[in-house]
């Protein structure tokens, strides 16, 4: 009886063997199945975004058909359409009507910006999303002499940076870099171009704090396509993590990995000397005080030879501006006197308008991003020093009696004490 048992009871756990293994090729066969339809759906979203985003041809196409028909033309324009000496390179837009790529030009690399169909305008007071306006070619209108298209430079450099005493000078300015073949004429094509750029806060201020080499350098443009060179390394520190991954990485832990990747302690320094050295500039500059409304490590870069440069010029607006935004708000708290990311005035309740004065001027919140950067690593013998400057820095307000003094003194003292522990240093 045991000898009949054991064939029975053989038979029984080999089934049950083989339904156990029938399961798991079914499981597996589904888990693989699984995964390709995943993969193949993010592929194709990751494939429809990329073609949604970056339509470089579509927007050579578009420049190169303007300039054949003699509509526009710049400095940027033959390479771009006749010798093809200008080539798009990686796609980095963001947004559809705002194309943007790396690329090469002769000896020169840099980065590619182009305006496609609908010219965005970034509004930073208000909107979350750009204001579009239809590109236009049309201005100056034909038979517009120079000295009127150099009143038409004026009149739009008063409007957006107020009363100065310079502005003549950066129109002369503007016209030189307006004659793209050097023929020592302005032509047309060439005003047209130049206007439309000129409706590009981003360019005009980039011109505007270029000359102190704050910005990347403004290579050459065509219609509303420009090229500016490119800066080797950015964000400021750290390490700019792919965009599906930023709202799955904690703060905490981004903010560690960001201090991996920075350089030197006394690299660190040159660079925030270079920002140090933005906000003084900016703060009086040539062309009237600007403020700028976001100071996170992602729009600033830096050179091969540690020089600052600011990388997105958007977050930038003149004190002129500002106050012409402030006063047209409406509010019921200080939290709707908002300017971009954090350009804040308060609110004057007895009105129920935005005040005009901003309440932080650019040194503290330079200071506020600085102040990690800078401490991790400082030397031992200045770091307590360090710290209370960069505190001190912080605790600056706009409306202060005697900011002008105030912020000279600390922006001083924070470049000679970071001189100090560097003039010793090839990196000096």
């Amino acid at each position: 009886m045991a000898k009949a048992l054991l064939p029975r009871a053989w038979v029984k756990k080999s089934f049950y063997f083989q339904a156990r293994i029938s399961f798991m090729r079914v499981k597996y066969l589904f888990l693989t199945w699984l995964t390709v339809l995943v993969s193949s759906w993010v592929i194709y979203v990751q494939y429809s975004a990329y073609t949604e985003l970056c339509r470089g041809h579509e927007c050579k196409n578009a420049i190169c058909e303007k300039y054949r028909r003699g509509v526009i033309d710049g400095s940027a324009c033959s390479s771009l359409c006749d010798k093809e000496t200008l080539y798009f390179g990686r796609c980095l837009s963001s947004l559809p009507n705002n194309q943007v790529y790396t690329g090469s030009w002769g000896d020169h690399s840099g980065i590619i910006h182009c305006q496609l169909g609908e010219v965005a305008r970034y509004d930073l007071s208000e909107e979350p999303e750009p204001r579009r306006e239809a590109p236009a070619f049309d201005k100056p209108s034909k038979g517009t002499s120079v000295e009127k298209f150099r009143e038409m430079v004026f009149s739009l450099l008063k409007a957006k940076l107020g009363e100065q005493v310079n502005l003549s000078g950066l129109v002369s300015h503007i016209l030189s870099v307006t004659d793209g073949n050097r023929d020592g004429r302005v032509s047309l094509p060439e005003a047209r171009t130049t206007w439309a750029v000129l409706q590009m806060d981003e360019v005009l201020l980039g011109l505007l704090l270029q000359e102190r080499g704050h910005t990347p350098r403004l290579l050459g443009f065509c219609g509303d396509l420009y090229m500016t060179e490119r800066v080797p390394y950015g964000p400021l520190y750290g390490f700019a993590l792919p965009w599906p991954l930023v709202s799955w990485v904690p703060n905490s832990l981004q903010r560690t990995i960001d201090q991996w990747f920075t350089p030197s302690w006394p690299r660190k320094a040159k660079i925030s000397m270079g920002l140090l050295e933005l906000v003084e500039d900016v703060f009086h500059g040539t062309y009237g005080n600007f403020l700028i409304c976001d100071l996170a490590a992602m729009h600033f870069g830096y050179t091969d030879r540690h020089e600052l440069r600011l990388t997105n010029t958007q977050v930038v607006v003149s004190e002129f501006e500002f106050r012409r935004v402030m006063r047209a708000l409406r509010c019921e708290k200080d939290a709707d006197c908002v300017y971009g990311a954090d350009c804040q005035t308060s609110c004057d309740l007895s009105e129920n308008r935005c005040r005009e004065q901003p309440l932080q001027p650019n040194l503290a919140k330079a200071c506020r991003t600085l102040k990690d950067y800078l401490l991790r690593g400082a030397p031992s013998g200045m770091r307590e020093e360090l710290e209370r400057q960069l505190f001190a820095c912080m605790a600056l307000r706009g409306n202060s009696r005697q900011l002008d003094m105030e912020h000279s003194l600390i922006l001083n003292n924070l470049k000679a004490l970071l001189w100090r522990q560097i003039s010793h240093t090839k990196d000096s």
